[in-house]
């Protein structure tokens, strides 16, 4: 396992980067890397050259040495020149945090459209800082003309820029027709009449494990539920793929529940670009669920990097739930309603509801019907009650309902089947023909 050495710089951000610079490490051994030691900066300003101090770097050439490391990981995305400078003086690979996040993307990408995304995005990261990848080439100073009359470096380095280029153009020309099979996905989904409801939130929330609890309790007993689970593990971006499941609860309206990629803080912008196309399930969704790791003492800042990266997707607008999981792991008294309460109390007195939050834990199974009420409740404005006489000669219709409408009564009757349901209004329109008042 390769040894990484973390440096941040605190630009008068009070706390905020020793708390990035603990989820850099915690991005290193997601990444397969144990952390052999930090270093630290407080800056007015970072320095344009090497990003720290200069008498930094050499603190940190010697503290890198000492420790073992085989690799520098800094907190910030590194300008090229800066990537270069560093090399150049701290003679071991650099790594920075937009680097280590395309590394452990790249690793766990699954799908064709994932791995298409996290190629695009690396080559888009590479492209600026092939000259520092190259440092150690040959250069020749003047002269102009034809590419022959160029250092074996300078010919190296353009040689290179060209095939990342070609590549770049055949990637995106993929990702249009992948992109393209999901938005004819996504219009199939949309025509089916089933609301839909996306998972957002920081990374390692408990999207996944909610979802895999939503399979277990309310999956289809028409499809195998452990192959439609996903992998579900305590770390950073276990999962990048986004995945949709038809959730079909007793007593209440089925909908899709999509999983996405999860947010973190200084998230590279080139990968919030290249996942655009897999992020329109929750910029399309109807309803979206913000998991909050409610144990996390820096609950609040996640929730307020997600919320800013809801706005650069344009999708703020769209109606929330913040579900705070993990709920069985704090203290009595941050959860409402339960001040003074003994720890052995919490567990047993969850979930706990308001308005447009619901505390409760995945893991456990705690809080999944009361949630599944909370979406029906925000959701409801897109429902109509009322009931319907069918003639036996639409059967179509009767079916339909049974499976697309919350399902009240049925009774036969000599002039066809009668139905009280809690119907979309869409759905009620069709069918209106049918409505005959109540008994």
């Amino acid at each position: 396992m390769e040894k990484a050495f973390l440096v941040g710089v605190n630009l008068n951000d009070g706390e905020d980067y020793l708390l990035s610079l603990e989820e850099l490490g915690a991005l290193a051994q997601a990444c397969d890397m144990e952390v052999a030691g930090a270093a630290e900066q407080t800056l007015p300003e970072v320095h344009k050259a090497f990003y720290i101090g200069t008498g930094k770097v050499d603190e940190v050439k010697e503290l890198a040495a000492d420790c073992g490391a085989d690799v520098i990981i800094f907190d910030a995305s590194l300008s090229p020149m800066q990537l270069r400078n560093l090399q150049e003086r701290l003679e071991k690979p650099i790594l920075d945090r937009s680097a280590l996040i395309l590394d452990i993307f790249a690793n766990r990408a699954r799908s064709r459209e994932a791995k298409l995304q996290v190629e695009v995005a690396r080559l888009q990261y590479m492209l600026p800082r092939l000259v520092g990848l190259h440092a150690a080439l040959s250069r020749q100073g003047g002269g102009t003309g034809s590419l022959s009359n160029k250092g074996a470096g300078e010919k190296k380095l353009e040689l290179d820029r060209r095939v990342l280029e070609r590549r770049l153009v055949e990637l995106r020309r993929e990702l249009r027709e992948v992109s393209a099979e999901r938005q004819t996905q996504r219009k199939r989904r949309a025509g089916s009449g089933m609301p839909r409801v996306a998972l957002v939130g920081y990374t390692n929330a408990g999207k996944s494990t909610l979802l895999n609890a939503m399979l277990d309790l309310y999956g289809s007993d028409q499809v195998d539920v452990e192959e439609k689970k996903v992998m579900e593990k305590d770390m950073l971006f276990a999962t990048l793929d986004t995945t949709v499941r038809k959730i079909m609860p007793a007593d209440h309206h089925a909908f899709l529940l999509s999983d996405t990629v999860g947010f973190i803080h200084k998230l590279p912008h080139n990968l919030v670009e290249a996942f655009h196309s897999t992020l329109e399930e929750a910029k399309e969704a109807d309803l979206l669920l913000q998991i909050v790791d409610y144990s996390d003492p820096h609950y609040k800042e996640q929730i307020a990097v997600t919320n800013q990266t809801l706005r650069e997707l344009e999708a703020d607008g769209i109606p929330m739930l913040y579900v705070y999981n993990k709920a069985d792991l704090v203290n009595a008294d941050k959860i409402p309603g339960m001040a003074g309460a003994e720890p052995g109390q919490v567990t047993a007195a969850l979930p706990q509801v308001t308005e447009n939050s619901i505390y409760l834990s995945a893991r456990e199974r705690i809080g999944m019907e009361e949630l599944v009420c909370l979406i029906e409740k925000k959701l409801a404005g897109g429902y109509q009650e009322c009931t319907l006489l069918i003639p036996y000669t639409d059967g179509r219709a009767v079916s339909y309902l049974n499976e697309n409408a919350v399902v009240f009564e049925t009774e036969y009757m000599e002039e066809g089947v009668r139905l009280r349901v809690n119907c979309r209004v869409e759905d009620y329109r069709f069918y209106q023909k049918y409505h005959v008042s109540e008994k």
